[in-house]
């Protein structure tokens, strides 16, 4: 059984962006505003299954602006290298 995970970049009626993470065998979705939160979650969803996720995938809305994908890429790359630094 192949473990992927979907990341679909979302926009909230204000704007802001935030990522829904879903678990495709369970169908499970979890809605995370920041990195942090993301990290803890799919955490907590890869542990079903032993810590053992084949794949992430990334996407976004159409209606996400260019801006708001990119303050989350820099966002995902400051907190890699932070946990690197750990």
């Amino acid at each position: 059984m192949s473990v992927i995970f979907e990341s679909v970049i979302k926009c909230n009626d204000l704007g802001f962006a935030y990522i829904e993470l879903k678990d495709t065998v369970s169908n499970k979705i979890e809605i995370c505003n920041d990195l942090e939160d993301f990290s803890k979650k799919i955490e907590e969803l890869g542990s079903d299954y032993g810590g053992r996720i084949d794949e992430v995938r990334w996407s976004s809305d159409e209606n996400v602006p260019q801006s708001e994908i990119d303050k989350i890429k820099l966002a995902m790359q400051k907190y890699q290298e932070e946990m690197e630094e750990k």
